[in-house]
């Protein structure tokens, strides 16, 4: 099994580093030896580069033919002790090439999960240090409605959303389903702000969303941007000056029953008269 260093390290060009030594970057029969062995006895590839490494080393480059290794190297780093001695192996390690199929940089649980991952029974606790929180006692002059549990300190809430949090919160509802955008809003007749179904939410958001309080809206129990708007509107009416005439009698000629005549046959002539 070839070794690694996970993560990999900086594979850098010819042309942004130095150049190595001359004999340790003459020394690639050696390096290939190495890459060899550590490859199990099997032929490696071609050789690709030298690259000069700190305190004097230089590493060699060869291609790789390990099966689901497409686009890796050996790379092999050489030493000697100064000019004139020896020159001997210190490591051989996989490297990725500049096309090689590399796992994708992990990221943190808590960065992972989406809006709808949580689940029944599913638990997602807060970072500590979540900016979109703070403590009550922090927010009280910034929101009145945080103001009113925050006098009680101990009896209200611990935290309360952020002006930061608060700001996202925003932006969300804005350029979601139920914001002034959407599809719905523009073809709307009015926008909720008039709307007698609106009911408006407390605290600073107040002067933007509310929540939907008809059944029959698409929005209902939803909170909506004030220009938001669709066709359940409280003061919306149907235009009837102008009438639809309807015919008392409609045929329906997408089905038609076509009869064909049978042929009459031709009459017999009279006798003539002797």
């Amino acid at each position: 099994m070839p070794t690694s260093n996970w993560p990999p390290r900086a594979v850098h060009t010819a042309a942004e580093t130095a150049a190595p030594d001359p004999e340790l970057a003459a020394a690639v029969e050696v390096a290939r030896a190495a890459a060899i062995e550590e490859a199990g006895g099997e032929p490696i590839g071609a050789h690709v580069g030298v690259e000069a490494e700190d305190g004097g080393a230089a590493t060699h480059l060869f291609e790789t033919n390990l099966p689901g290794y497409r686009g890796w190297r050996w790379a092999v780093t050489v030493a000697n002790a100064g000019a004139g001695e020896a020159v001997t192996v210190s490591e051989v390690v996989l490297l990725p090439g500049p096309d090689a199929l590399t796992a994708p940089s992990w990221v943190p649980w808590q960065n992972r999960v989406q809006a709808g991952d949580l689940g029944v029974g599913d638990l997602l606790p807060t970072n500590p240090g979540d900016i979109r929180l703070v403590q009550a006692y922090q927010s009280a002059d910034d929101d009145d409605a945080v103001a009113e549990v925050a006098t009680d300190i101990g009896l209200g809430r611990v935290r309360v959303m952020s002006r930061t949090g608060r700001d996202d919160a925003a932006d969300r509802w804005h350029d979601g389903d139920y914001g002034p955008e959407s599809d719905m809003a523009r073809s709307a007749p009015d926008h909720c702000g008039t709307c007698g179904f609106y009911l408006s939410v407390a605290g600073s958001m107040r002067a933007a969303f509310g929540v939907c309080g008809n059944e029959f809206a698409p929005a209902d129990g939803r909170v909506v941007h004030v220009e938001y708007g669709c066709g359940a509107h409280s003061e919306v009416e149907l235009d009837t000056s102008f009438p639809v005439p309807v015919s008392e009698l409609v045929y329906d000629d997408t089905t038609l029953d076509v009869e064909h005549p049978e042929p009459v046959a031709d009459a017999e002539e009279p006798a003539a008269e002797e």
